[in-house]
């Protein structure tokens, strides 16, 4: 599991938010694809990011010149915020994008051509170009939102220590949940999806070599998580692995985020600038037993 996105309409509104409960962020990063002729365009979007020592969490809006016309990626970002502003996508990592792509094509998921992706990130010792593979399916494949792989060209430049230390003591994405009127329907699609076993025990779960991807009902969301009652077919909450508990929520509380605790965890209802929630759970701790009843 490599990363999960809010789509957000203000990121400045966001990055305010995120700060307020003890997020640091990257700087301001301009998305670009490669052209036909290999040069970058703008692909319509721009992003801040909470980076952890495993995985991140990206927050991205649409950027678009007033004199130019809407990209499809600011398109589908405006489209998905019209639904909701929350977590509309979550990227698994890959290590070889072109095995990924005829494993889905021979599941049936119509994969589209990988995409080259880059931003301009700052180092300490001057800009650099961060580069991806981004492999996407067609609209619609996968309920919940855009799910996709990505291999990671130019990792150093995207996990750079003095980012990775956050003051919430945030330390990982340690899971997503999503509610589906039938969760083993669901995770047999992301079985087939991933490449990996789903696991249906006492919850529906299919565990990737970092991070893990619940499947519960929305009532079990309610009773077992303490998420506000989800609509079915979209990510629930992310799962966020904690140095302290206790400590990311008491931050999240201060900011004015509603938090409930669980059992050696907390559910965190975000603010409308980044909408959605969080779990934060310890950071040894395994997601399924929170879920599990």
């Amino acid at each position: 599991m490599d990363h999960v996105a809010h789509f957000v309409a203000d990121l400045d509104a966001a990055a305010a938010a995120l700060a307020a409960m003890g997020f640091a962020l990257t700087p301001l990063s301009v998305q670009r694809n490669a052209g036909p002729d290999g040069v970058p365009v703008p692909a319509g979007a721009a992003n801040r990011c909470a980076m952890l020592a495993r995985g991140y969490l990206e927050f991205l809006t649409p950027m678009v010149a007033p004199d130019a016309p809407a990209t499809p990626i600011a398109a589908e970002l405006r489209a998905a915020m019209a639904r909701h502003v929350g977590v509309h996508l979550l990227a698994f990592g890959s290590a070889d994008i072109a095995r990924d792509r005829a494993r889905l094509a021979a599941a049936g998921f119509a994969p589209l051509p990988p995409v080259a992706l880059q931003r301009t990130v700052p180092t300490a010792d001057g800009e650099t170009a961060a580069r991806f593979s981004v492999l996407r399916v067609t609209a619609g494949a996968m309920a919940e939102g855009r799910v996709q792989f990505v291999h990671h060209l130019t990792p150093a430049a995207i996990w750079q220590d003095r980012w990775t230390t956050q003051p919430n003591g945030a330390v990982g994405l340690a899971g997503v949940v999503i509610a589906a009127d039938d969760p083993a329907d669901a995770a047999s699609r992301y079985a087939r999806f991933t490449g990996l076993p789903a696991d249906f025990g006492s919850v529906a779960a299919i565990a990737t070599d970092r991070g893990i991807v619940l499947f519960v009902t929305p009532e079990q969301a309610v009773q077992r998580l303490g998420i506000a009652p989800p609509q079915t077919g979209r990510f629930a909450a992310s799962v966020i692995a904690c140095a302290d508990v206790a400590r990311f929520a008491a931050m999240a509380a201060a900011s004015g985020c509603g938090v409930q605790h669980l059992r050696g965890a907390a559910c965190i209802a975000l603010p409308p600038a980044l909408g959605g929630t969080m779990l934060a759970i310890g950071a040894e701790a395994d997601p399924r037993s929170l879920a599990a009843r």
